[in-house]
């Protein structure tokens, strides 16, 4: 649940992951608001697995601008990531080992 209004400002996504094979990634931020899903910011990026069959955590890091929005009750942050282009549905997954895969656990930085 969301306390406060979010500012518009830079948005940074940390999105390490395992990669099992190419894939596109889209990481959407959005509001969830009863039915309805309102988009603060968004990234798209290309992975391919690591050099010779490694499980370590793949890096990624990016920042863009997101949208301000006004809080109400009930309204829910929401990351969602999704994959294209690969025939498995688990080419992307997300470090959740953090150091221990040689990597970091996948997080945003809100604006300030």
């Amino acid at each position: 649940m969301l306390r406060g209004d979010l500012p518009g400002g830079q948005w940074t996504l940390v999105g390490d992951g395992i990669i099992i094979e190419p894939v596109d990634v889209s990481f959407d931020v959005f509001v969830r608001r009863g039915a309805s899903e309102l988009p603060v910011v968004s990234w798209d990026h290309h992975f391919d697995p690591r050099a010779g069959g490694s499980f370590d955590a793949t890096p990624f890091e990016a920042a863009a601008a997101g949208l301000a929005i006004d809080q109400r009750d009930g309204d829910v942050l929401v990351l969602r990531y999704t994959g294209a282009s690969a025939a498995s549905m688990n080419a992307y997954i997300p470090n959740g080992d953090g150091a221990r895969q040689n990597g970091r656990i996948p997080h945003l930085i809100l604006p300030p």
